[in-house]
C-alpha cells in the first residue's frame, strides 16, 4: 500500500471510510493551530490539580464556545477518573469533574452514539 500509511489505513477501517475520519483530524488540526498553549503545558497544568495522577487520555476540542484541553488522569488506589479541562488559549482550569467508573461508562456509551 505505497503512498498511505499505516494509520490513515486504521483509520478508515475504524471510521467506515477515510472522509470521517480526515475530517475528524482536520478539526483537531484546526483547534491546535487557534491554541496559545500546547499540549505539553496543559497537562502540566492538569498535573498540578491531581498531583500523583496519570493521564489516560487528551483531547483538544471545543466545549460551550471555548477551545479546551480536556485530560482524563487515573489516581494511584481509586477507579475514579478526574476530568480536567484546561482553557487553551488562557491557560485557566475551566473545570474540574471527578467520574466513577460508573459514569465513565456512559459518557463512553454517549460518545459512541
Amino acid at each position: 500500500m505505497k503512498g498511505i500509511s499505516y494509520a490513515l489505513l486504521i483509520c478508515a477501517v475504524v471510521a467506515g471510510g477515510l472522509t470521517g475520519c480526515a475530517t475528524e483530524k482536520g478539526k483537531e488540526a484546526d483547534l491546535q493551530a487557534q491554541a496559545k498553549v500546547s499540549r505539553a503545558e496543559a497537562e502540566k497544568i492538569a498535573l498540578a490539580r491531581v498531583p500523583s495522577g496519570n493521564i489516560k487520555k487528551g483531547d483538544i476540542e471545543k466545549e460551550k464556545g471555548k477551545i479546551i484541553w480536556s485530560f482524563d488522569i487515573a489516581s494511584p488506589g481509586t477507579a475514579d477518573i478526574t476530568e480536567v479541562n484546561v482553557d487553551a488559549i488562557s491557560g485557566e482550569i475551566v473545570s474540574i469533574e471527578k467520574e466513577s467508573p460508573s459514569q465513565q461508562a456512559r459518557e463512553k456509551k454517549t460518545d459512541k452514539d
